[in-house]
């Protein structure tokens, strides 16, 4: 990918191991996917680019993303470990890399690990760089250090029941993308009654509305999945067009119901 912007549709692999992330990578190329998104934390980054081989699909036809650890964070570790990445990626360069979370209780300042993210990119390690479950204030320090321009975007826990209004609000006018990760919710949108109306008027489900209304926000969304027909169902959420109505009946129904909220989590906005 010689572009600068991030394929809107992504295939997440968070949580998925072994032979499963294989299949699922396997399977999501063979559907389409040319976005893939890891992390040095899924320990799965061998087994995807064994999959992203094998597959066959031109280098220049894929978006690889993965993400630095809060262990490595430190300037003397964040370089060597991304080399560690690219090793086990089997690439010379990702296309993206995105500081996974801020450093726990602030231990490192973010001009610290982001300016040796930069040094990253300027070695040819990576093509872009960003951050990840970053707040306003992370994201204030990171500009101050790399600018606003620098960071691809900031890739947060997004869907109909965490709008995470806030952040995205100081983004935008930022210009700084967005990534929407679990945009699913790990599978309440489902069980949803509004988002089950929506889908049954559009003829699709309420998995494909939740995408859908994400990426009509301008987020780039990942979800992952180990079903192949799932798979190819989430890709086809991309033709869906819902109408002003529907998207401000999804806009009400935000709860502020936050799924990835580890011990070592920031203070949210």
């Amino acid at each position: 990918m010689t572009t600068n912007k991030i394929p809107p549709f992504g295939l997440g692999t968070f949580r998925l191991k072994d032979q499963q992330v294989i299949d699922s990578v396997t399977a999501g190329l063979a559907l389409g996917y040319r976005h893939i998104d890891t992390a040095q934390i899924y320990g799965n980054e061998a087994e995807v680019g064994q999959a992203v081989a094998a597959a066959g699909v031109a280098r220049e036809q894929l978006f690889i993303t993965t993400k630095i650890w809060t262990e490595n964070l430190a300037r003397e570790r964040l370089v060597d470990s991304l080399k560690e990445s690219l090793h086990k990626l089997r690439v010379d360069q990702v296309d993206l890399t995105l500081i996974h979370w801020p450093s726990p209780d602030d231990a490192l300042p973010v001009a610290d690990y982001m300016a040796a993210l930069a040094e990253a990119k300027q070695q040819g390690l990576t093509r872009l760089i960003g951050v990840s479950n970053f707040t306003i204030a992370h994201l204030q320090a990171a500009i101050a250090t790399v600018g606003a321009h620098e960071i691809a975007t900031n890739q947060v826990e997004i869907h109909p029941f965490l709008q995470n209004r806030k952040v995205v609000e100081f983004a935008r006018a930022h210009d700084i993308h967005l990534t929407a990760y679990m945009p699913l919710a790990y599978g309440k949108v489902m069980q949803d009654a509004t988002l089950a109306e929506i889908a049954a008027r559009h003829g699709v489900s309420a998995a494909q509305v939740a995408l859908a209304w994400s990426l009509q926000q301008g987020f780039a969304v990942i979800p992952s999945s180990t079903r192949r027909a799932n798979l190819e169902s989430n890709l086809q959420a991309t033709g869906i067009k819902l109408s002003d109505a529907e998207m401000k009946a999804i806009a009400a129904l935000d709860r502020g119901e936050r799924l990835a909220n580890p011990d070592f989590a920031p203070t949210w906005d």
